[in-house]
């Protein structure tokens, strides 16, 4: 091959567009299989896998534009070892946000190990360099403590309107997929709530407060809850809340809401 021949650079080229391409039937019937079996998990990340494209990519160049996101690439904490270790979570101060965490899983019966394993019915990360393993990752396993930081619950519309966030602070087009088909789920079945609204309210949170990839969180176990979504400038969701109070029941797949029952939309990501 000549010297300065421009084939590996195309060889190179063509592989990361592999790497990135989308795969829409995929994440359709994954949607599909989620909307049928609201608490399969494992549906969640085909979508995500299908769709991702080069959205941890571009994240990873944002960490590493960021002061503490290189911090963090260099150090590629475990968090979901502290999040694991219950002893521990048991034994900070009530109130803290370690505390309200565990208090969120124990409720649920849910665990970050839980989330890891679904997360393994997937082959992810297929060509990630490390930096993008680790942060496909930590974003995997930040999932439940962000719906203690935004005040967000585990509800169908908490996750709904938390996935918001999410693909806002760290855009993802499977992640943007499973929001879509929720709010369609929601205008047909529920319509008393506004979901556009809570939807946008959700994003407005996530554009108003720190970018959560490139905080290390896991200092913020010890916090008090409060305190903590002070420093990062989170406003828990007012209007979320307010739709959450007309709930007055979720039994046996339905709700019943100020006017009436309404059968329950899937939970974009139950577990």
């Amino acid at each position: 091959m000549p010297a300065g021949s421009p084939r590996p650079r195309i060889t190179a080229a063509v592989g990361r567009l592999w790497q990135h391409r989308v795969r829409p039937l995929q994440a359709l019937f994954a949607v599909r299989r989620l909307i049928a079996d609201p608490g399969a998990t494992g549906e969640v990340f085909r979508v995500i896998e299908a769709l991702k494209g080069d959205s941890i990519t571009r994240a990873v160049k944002r960490m590493q534009a960021s002061g503490s996101g290189r911090l963090l690439l260099a150090a590629k904490p475990e968090i979901n070892q502290r999040l694991g270790d219950r002893r521990a979570l048991r034994d900070l101060p009530e109130g803290s946000v370690g505390c309200a965490y565990l208090a969120l899983m124990e409720s649920q019966g849910i665990s970050v190990e839980g989330l890891v394993a679904a997360s393994q019915e997937v082959a992810r990360g297929v060509g990630f360099s490390e930096d993008e393993q680790w942060l496909a990752n930590r974003l995997r396993d930040i999932h439940d403590l962000q719906h203690v930081l935004t005040g967000y619950g585990p509800d169908p519309l908490g996750e709904l309107c938390l996935l918001s966030f999410m693909t806002t602070q760290t855009w993802n087009r499977g992640i943007s997929f499973i929001v879509f088909m929720g709010r369609r789920s929601y205008r047909r079945e529920a319509p008393a709530i506004a979901v556009d609204d809570l939807v946008a309210e959700g994003a407005a949170l996530a554009t108003g407060c720190q970018w959560l990839p490139a905080v290390p969180l896991e200092d913020f176990l010890a916090e008090p809850l409060e305190e903590a979504r002070r420093q990062l400038g989170i406003v828990p969701p007012a209007g979320y809340q307010r739709a959450r109070n007309l709930q007055c029941m979720h039994l046996n797949g339905a709700q019943v809401l100020a006017g009436g029952a309404v059968a329950s939309p899937a939970q974009p990501a139950h577990r």
